[in-house]
């Protein structure tokens, strides 16, 4: 892979960094100002064999988001690398709206596979692109928060942000 682009923002969150490819597609992202940890959140075989710090066409969508344009992130272009149920998935979490969070049991039967859960819990935790890909809509089956790689409370403060814009639908 060719040189790729970080991006640090400061949000309501905390730091907030972007990771995109040469054609600003989002790879990894997440709150954190720590590059490592973001690039952690990808395998070996599709790190970019660089990195640097740069602006993100993506970073406008963050601050939107932020701004309570909640629908900004849904168009971002993100890249991801895994099997076919990883990519099903994860292209099935961009489709849960704001405000209306499933359960892993829920996202299993959207995925089409009502018991696979712990699967749907898994292709959460390998999501790179936090947010652009909205895994913190997706809770335990008994409506508690679950895990969420970057902490909890940030999961809670993502999910209250949503929950109180109102839906456009």
């Amino acid at each position: 892979m060719t040189t790729a682009t970080i991006q640090t923002l400061d949000t309501p969150d905390g730091a907030f960094t972007i990771l995109a490819d040469d054609q600003g597609r989002v790879l990894a992202s997440g709150w954190t100002a720590d590059a490592d940890a973001i690039l952690a959140r990808l395998a070996d075989r599709v790190r970019p064999s660089s990195v640097e710090k740069g602006e993100t066409d993506a970073a406008a969508a963050v601050a939107a988001y932020y701004g309570g344009d909640l629908a900004a992130i849904d168009d971002v272009a993100v890249s991801q690398h895994g099997t076919a149920m990883q990519l099903a998935g994860w292209s099935a979490l961009r489709r849960i709206a704001p405000g209306r969070p499933l359960t892993y049991s829920e996202f299993a039967v959207e995925l089409g596979s009502p018991s696979a859960v712990r699967a749907a819990a898994s292709i959460c935790a390998r999501n790179a692109p936090a947010l652009f890909v909205p895994c913190h809509r997706v809770l335990r089956t008994d409506g508690t928060l679950g895990g969420f790689a970057w902490g909890l409370p940030v999961k809670q403060r993502l999910l209250e942000r949503e929950a109180a814009v109102p839906a456009l639908i």
